[in-house]
């Protein structure tokens, strides 16, 4: 939820797609890979260098910036389904895919930071929380520490008072999660911005080549963690489908990029 926070677009609409983006994933994937689709951070950049303040009126035109560096995953997909993994991996060995996965880690540090410090009990409650779960944890705690992380962190910060229930209480019990004037679909009209449209795609599609190679790392960390070879099986051209068809639905109606989490659910047999 801290994508949609940061760029403007919709918690509700992020959440419904992420939910979409994950049963797609799953059924091009053949249902063999253990993992779940969640908002990327790898576009945040891309996000504020087209609409800098969440500008309502910007923000689809981000958008369709972004479905347009899905349409790259196909691209790819393509390529590794025609020459094989092998072949393909020759050019994404771990010391590119590695080094690629900790920058963005890296590069998102310095938000950490800065939402550490307007609470550093609750951040140092659920850091420690997760090292404890990740650490000292069996069965179901340890494979889901962050989610138990934000859970108690989050009962903290309400018990201190930190916690603003106002939007929830003021929200209608029932709503549809997308508004069309955040969609991509919004943007054709007479009202449309083609210079706008143009430095938009130019400025996020590069993007998708990061999480590409970010993809790959996921996949391959997946798979050293269930000693299951699923660049193999089901493939990587299916994954990066998935992964890629998932980011342009979403980013159609006004949700941002969705990738694989490399945080495996279990390892099925």
């Amino acid at each position: 939820m801290l994508v949609p926070v940061l760029t403007g677009l919709s918690v509700s609409t992020t959440l419904l797609f992420a939910g979409i983006g994950t049963l797609l994933f799953h059924f091009l994937s053949r249902g063999k890979v253990p993992a779940f689709l969640g908002s990327s951070f790898a576009f945040i950049a891309g996000y504020a260098a087209v609409a800098p303040n969440g500008e309502a009126e910007l923000l689809p035109y981000a958008c369709l910036g972004v479905v347009c560096a899905g349409l790259l995953y196909p691209v790819l997909a393509a390529l590794f389904r025609a020459f094989g993994a092998k072949r393909v991996m020759h050019f994404f060995p771990p010391v590119v895919t590695g080094p690629i996965v900790i920058s963005i880690g890296l590069i998102l540090a310095s938000s950490a930071i800065a939402n550490c410090q307007t609470n550093w009990l609750v951040a140092v409650v659920a850091v420690a929380v997760i090292v404890i779960c990740n650490i000292w944890g069996r069965g179901m705690v340890k494979i889901v520490p962050i989610l138990l992380g934000v859970v108690v962190s989050y009962a903290v910060a309400a018990a201190l008072g930190e916690v603003d229930f106002s939007g929830v209480a003021a929200a209608p019990w029932v709503g549809l999660p997308v508004v069309w004037d955040n969609t991509v679909f919004a943007l054709f009209g007479p009202q449309l911005d083609s210079g706008l449209a143009t430095t938009a795609i130019i400025t996020i599609m590069p993007l998708a080549f990061a999480t590409m190679i970010e993809h790959i790392g996921d996949i391959s960390a997946i798979g050293s963690t269930c000693e299951r070879n699923y660049i193999a099986d089901p493939g990587l051209h299916r994954t990066l489908l998935g992964d890629g068809l998932a980011t342009i639905l979403a980013s159609l109606f006004g949700a941002p990029p969705i990738r694989r989490m490399a945080r495996t659910l279990a390892c099925l047999p």
